[in-house]
């Protein structure tokens, strides 16, 4: 679906520029053609109208009627207490991703079906592989360890007449294995994504959250503990983002030649230190941090590939032959 041009004030400057979402949504719009988001709008102490960000039922909501609005996914939704990840944020990393390819590509950013992209935890939302698809064409193969969030993901495809040729998902047996056994023999894929569980433990998870609430003015009893939902897997894991990624960064040498670019989002900086530590001793031919920013919330991709420039040079060669002219 194409944008419409529209002047809107209060542009978010920190997002992406191509990111559809960087100007302060017209909700008197959208409460026109998608009536089912009214309920959800209030006008705030700056006469701004806006939603509660902080109730999941208005984030679902919203998310709902910006897929529809910017991307055509005219069916979406997940079970209860899974994870509601917001649009622009989610946005922002594909964005950035397809910036990441064309600096293996002349700048030209690679689209179309040729590109394959691996989406490690795709949950039940299946943010990344329709946004991904949308925007720039690519096919995705999305992986998860929860049955539930599979079958959410599927069902969300399957209503949007979305075949598994163009976005399919696995189902990661092992869940102390990231890339093995979802990257088959001889499968390649252009690109990975992940936004990995951050926390330690759910405990961890509550309290960072209750501390948040009480720096906002909250009462503990006044919001949900977890305002963007989630299950255990999609929230916290033991030893947090950081030992994850370690083990990512661990993991991606068995598929060095497989991967063009791994990717992760990374949440805290203090991740940051091991995360370099481990891609040094794994050898990695090039290794890149791109910050991003919505509104006061800063994280950051870090980007790695094993491949040297003659390498990537004859990946786009053979991969991307058709896009090339």
């Amino acid at each position: 679906m194409v944008k419409r041009e529209r002047k809107i004030e209060n542009v978010k400057n920190l997002l992406h520029p191509r990111n559809r979402n960087r100007f302060r949504y017209d909700f008197d719009h959208l409460i026109k053609n998608y009536p089912e988001l009214e309920e959800f709008v209030f006008t705030n102490d700056y006469s701004h109208k806006t939603i509660d960000f902080v109730n999941p039922n208005a984030v679902r909501a919203l998310n709902r009627v910006l897929l529809k609005e910017f991307y055509g996914i005219s069916y979406w939704d997940i079970p209860a207490n899974y994870l509601c990840p917001p649009i622009p944020g989610r946005a922002d990393y594909i964005h950035y991703a397809a910036d990441l390819l064309a600096s293996s590509n002349h700048k030209n950013i690679p689209i179309g079906t040729s590109i394959s992209i691996l989406d490690i935890g795709v949950g039940a939302n299946c943010i990344f592989p329709l946004i991904g698809n949308k925007e720039y064409g690519w096919c995705f193969v999305g992986s998860d360890i929860d049955n539930a969030a599979i079958a959410s993901s599927q069902n969300i495809l399957s209503s949007n007449n979305i075949s598994s040729s163009t976005i399919e998902i696995r189902k990661q047996s092992f869940p102390g294995n990231i890339f093995t056994g979802i990257i088959q023999p001889n499968e390649f894929f252009d690109l990975s994504i992940c936004n990995p569980p951050f926390h330690k433990s759910l405990k961890e998870a509550e309290i960072r959250t209750q501390r948040k609430w009480k720096n906002l003015g909250f009462k503990k009893e006044e919001k949900p503990i977890l305002n963007f939902g989630g299950q255990n897997t999609e929230l916290w894991c033991e030893g947090g983002e950081e030992r994850f990624v370690s083990k990512m960064i661990e993991e991606s040498v068995r598929f060095k030649k497989s991967v063009l670019w791994f990717t992760t989002l990374i949440s805290k900086k203090t991740s940051l230190p091991t995360a370099y530590k481990e891609l040094k001793k794994a050898e990695a031919f090039d290794i890149r941090t791109i910050e991003m920013a919505q509104g006061q919330k800063i994280s950051r991709i870090v980007a790695w590939t094993f491949l040297n420039e003659t390498e990537q040079k004859d990946w786009r060669t053979k991969r991307w032959n058709l896009l090339l002219k």
